[in-house]
């Protein structure tokens, strides 16, 4: 079956497809054997190393408070970062030029600088220009620099979803007497956040990944950094790394998990009853509650 975007294959591109799809399986087995392989001979895979994993201290004393860490450091910045994204979003929609001028440079600006940058800085101006002390001083420069540079990031992403609607959502709003806040928060922001909503979650996983970056050069103890204590204490580099790695890909995807079932759940509530009215169809006007001819407009009158 044709499509716009391609051709259904033939046999013989389907006999192609399926020898390129088994070389690279075997390709594929061949590199995880050889890093088996590899990973045996150099006694990586003795179950001493692997043993701290199955014990509650080595969860309790390193990998959960890292944890926690990491998810209160990205949890505030994602709930700071949401709202100034949408007000810069919005703003560069503004009908007054200084307000879109103003909006753009501080979301364009932000969004070029990277954000390791932007948290060695708010970690020194914190240290000079402030009484934040030294032990809460890494978890606020991580927040803030995820903060300044995601919520830039996130602007744009509120930008693109409004212009992306139809122009007859607002020209509609507008033929009902509307103003432009009251279109942009009861028409657009709604039917604009089901789309943007893969977007903004893709964002979400950056900030919970980008947490780690504090941990190398700022002394946040977020999970990676507590991850090199634990391997210094128990000589586990490689083993500490994959499990580190599966914790990050069990949390990213139950974020993007529910990502995905709020989505669904938005497109549901938001579909119509879907029932079509044929040319022969009757209607009853006594079924339309607070319509002429149920008598509750007119104390039990059928007309006027």
């Amino acid at each position: 079956m044709s499509s716009v975007l391609y051709d259904t294959p033939g046999p013989r591109a389907k006999r192609r497809n399926v020898i390129l799809s088994v070389v690279f399986f075997a390709l594929l087995l061949l590199l995880a054997w050889w890093v088996w392989t590899a990973l045996d001979d150099k006694g990586q895979l003795e179950w001493s190393l692997w043993k701290p994993f199955t014990q509650s201290e080595t969860w309790t004393t390193y990998l959960l408070p890292g944890l926690g860490e990491t998810l209160k450091a990205a949890a505030l910045a994602m709930i700071i970062a949401l709202p100034l994204g949408a007000v810069f979003g919005i703003a560069r929609l503004s009908d007054h030029r200084w307000v879109r001028g103003v909006a753009g440079t501080v979301v364009e600006f932000f969004r070029s600088i990277p954000v390791l940058l932007l948290m060695l800085f708010a970690n020194e101006v914190y240290a000079r220009s402030t009484d934040v002390g030294t032990e809460n001083r890494p978890l606020y420069a991580v927040v803030t620099g995820l903060v300044l540079y995601n919520a830039a990031v996130l602007a744009e992403i509120v930008r693109a979803g409004i212009l992306a609607l139809p122009k007859g959502q607002t020209e509609a709003a507008q033929a009902i007497g509307l103003r432009k806040g009251q279109t942009m928060a009861l028409i657009l922001l709604p039917q604009a956040v089901t789309a943007m909503l893969p977007a903004i979650v893709s964002q979400l996983v950056v900030i919970v990944k980008d947490t780690a970056l504090g941990g190398v050069m700022i002394g946040f103890t977020e999970l990676l950094s507590e991850r090199a204590t634990l391997a210094a204490n128990y000589a586990n580099v490689i083993q500490s790394f994959v499990v580190v790695a599966i914790i990050y890909i069990i949390v990213n995807f139950l974020l993007t998990s529910f990502a995905s079932w709020l989505e669904k759940r938005l497109r549901r509530s938001k579909k119509s009853t879907g029932a079509v009215l044929g040319e022969d169809t009757e209607i009853n006007p006594a079924a339309i509650p607070g319509t002429f001819g149920t008598g509750e407009n007119t104390g039990g009158g059928g007309g006027f």
